[in-house]
C-alpha cells in the first residue's frame, strides 16, 4: 500500500515522503491516526507541487539548521551522575538529560530528535548521540557522563 506521510514517522519516514507500507499497517494505524493519506495520482501531483514551493523557504531552514549544527559541535558537555562502584551509574542517563543539558547551554531541542548511540548509558565515558535538527541536517555528537564529586 502506498501512502503520503503527514508526520514524521520514526523508522518510516518524514512528512511528506512516499512510502510503501503492509496493508493492514496503513489502513489500521497510520490513516485513522491522521498520520498519511492514500498516494492516489492526483495526490501525488499535489504533493509535488507543494514540495516544489516548500523547496524555496526549506533553504532558509537548512541553513538555519546548518548554523545550529557548527554552534553543537563547538559544544563540550559533560554530564554528571551518582556513581556506586567502579564506573556504574545509580540510575542511568538518557537523551531526556541529554536534552536537558543542551537547554542548559541555549540550545533547545526536543528530545525525540536526540538519539543516544546504545540506548540508555550505566556507565560513566564518552558517548556518541545523533542529533536531528531537520531531516538534511543530522549532526554527531559527543559528550562524556563523569562521576559526581562527592564530598
Amino acid at each position: 500500500m502506498e501512502l503520503i506521510l503527514k508526520e514524521d514517522i520514526q523508522n518510516l519516514g518524514f512528512k511528506d515522503d512516499v512510502v510503501n507500507v503492509k496493508n493492514g499497517f496503513g489502513r489500521n494505524y497510520l490513516i485513522p491516526r491522521g498520520l498519511a493519506a492514500m498516494a492516489t495520482p492526483s495526490a501525488k501531483k499535489v504533493l509535488a507541487e507543494n514540495l516544489k514551493q516548500r523547496a524555496h523557504k526549506e533553504k532558509k531552514v537548512v541553513d538555519a539548521a546548518n548554523k545550529t549544527a557548527e554552534t553543537l559541535r563547538q559544544l563540550e558537555i559533560k554530564l554528571t551522575a551518582k556513581t556506586g562502584a567502579g564506573d556504574k551509574l545509580f540510575g542511568s542517563i538518557s537523551n531526556i538529560d541529554l536534552a536537558a543539558a543542551l537547554e542548559k547551554e541555549g540550545h533547545s531541542i526536543d528530545k525525540k530528535y536526540i538519539s543516544i548511540l546504545g540506548g540508555v548509558i550505566k556507565r560513566t565515558g564518552p558517548y556518541n548521540a545523533q542529533i536531528r535538527l531537520h531531516r538534511d541536517v543530522i549532526v554527531d555528537f559527543p559528550f562524556e557522563v563523569i562521576a559526581e564529586v562527592k564530598g
